[in-house]
């Protein structure tokens, strides 16, 4: 019966590579994933307790709950509402360039993972290849003479190298899809959450007047 040190054995220096970029892939998955977990809000809600306390002229409150959630969608609110008496054009600049900073760090690493996937087939193939050279470089020494127990050790290294290649790019890959449609969702709420409070901070702003 095949088990994992068998197979670990059998695969030669190309799988432990493989191993290691697939432990990268797992931490960096696991770490965006808790990243865009802590990222996500319920913008409807906050924006709403943002409104109420605004209405009621409490910007320091307003800045407080901004400041006490996570996110960036409560950091556009409070540019948002440090900017809220240089006029709307003002405002949605501000929070143009408060977006423009926020996209990168929610798409930090994406890159990496999207590379192990595009890298860990390919690092099977050269596994598998150089599995078969070594096969066909012992029959070239033992001829005819050439014995099964000779031939297998490039075999078993080309078939465990190319199995694990593609054991490792299809969880990447398909975390790493998963991770885009997150920041898509957050990079949404975002768009909608400027649009928001770019009325509510001018709405707020003319009643003052």
């Amino acid at each position: 019966m095949l088990t994992l040190p068998v197979l670990l054995s059998h695969g030669g220096p190309v799988l432990w590579l493989l191993l290691l970029i697939s432990a990268v892939a797992v931490a960096v998955f696991i770490e965006r994933f808790l990243h865009c977990h802590r990222a996500q809000i319920n913008s409807t809600e906050f924006l709403n307790g943002v409104r109420t306390v605004l209405k009621r002229n409490n910007v320091v409150e307003a800045l407080s709950i901004c400041d006490a959630t996570p996110g960036p969608v409560a950091r556009l609110v409070k540019t948002a509402i440090l900017n809220r008496d240089h006029g709307r054009e003002q405002v949605r600049e501000a929070l143009e360039e408060a977006g423009l900073a926020e996209v990168p760090r929610l798409e930090e690493k994406l890159n990496l993972l999207a590379t192990i996937a595009q890298l860990a087939p390919l690092l099977g193939l050269l596994g598998t290849v150089l599995g078969f050279i070594q096969t066909f470089g012992r029959m070239q020494e033992a001829g005819l003479n050439a014995h099964i127990g000779q031939l297998s050790t490039g075999v078993w290294q080309a078939l465990v190298c190319a199995a694990a290649g593609l054991a490792v790019a299809i969880p990447t890959h398909a975390g790493y899809n998963y991770l885009v449609s997150r920041v898509n969702s957050i990079v949404l709420d975002m768009e909608r959450a400027a649009t928001e409070i770019v009325q509510i901070v001018t709405e707020g702003v003319k009643q003052k007047q």
